[in-house]
């Protein structure tokens, strides 16, 4: 399982397993993102499966199907509400994790530079500069 931090309590990855689910518990995350739309997955790994294996050793689980058409003001704070309710470790997934570190890099407009923003996205291995 790849896992970057991307700032603060936020992390990000590609899509995760049902036996991620219990190596992110062991490490103390609080809550998992799914910012992955069902409709680009097998059925053995749909967010609702994830979901009741989370749920059921304790971790939070978040259902927040993104695509680039729908990053909007709305998702976008509402994706910032879910990190910042959280007291430890977040980790939000989808494809690659690039639309989960997009988002992140959304929510911080008007809270840090432009240039700021991409280059905490770039140190994680996420090239932003066509997005904003």
């Amino acid at each position: 399982m790849q896992i970057v931090n991307i700032s603060g309590l936020y992390h990000v990855s590609p899509q995760i397993s049902l036996t991620d689910v219990e190596f992110l518990s062991e490490k103390g995350f609080e809550k998992i993102i799914c910012n992955r739309p069902d409709f680009e997955v097998p059925p053995n790994i749909q967010s609702y499966i994830i979901e009741k294996v989370a749920t059921e050793i304790g971790l939070l689980f978040e259902y927040h199907p993104l695509t680039f058409d729908n990053m909007n003001a709305e998702n976008i704070e509402k994706q910032m509400a879910f990190i910042n309710g959280s007291e430890r470790p977040v980790l939000a997934y989808c494809t690659s994790g690039t639309r989960c570190a997009a988002i992140w890099a959304l929510g911080q407009i008007g809270k840090m530079s432009k240039d700021e923003i991409l280059k905490t996205t770039l140190e994680s291995g996420y090239n932003l500069e066509g997005l904003l």
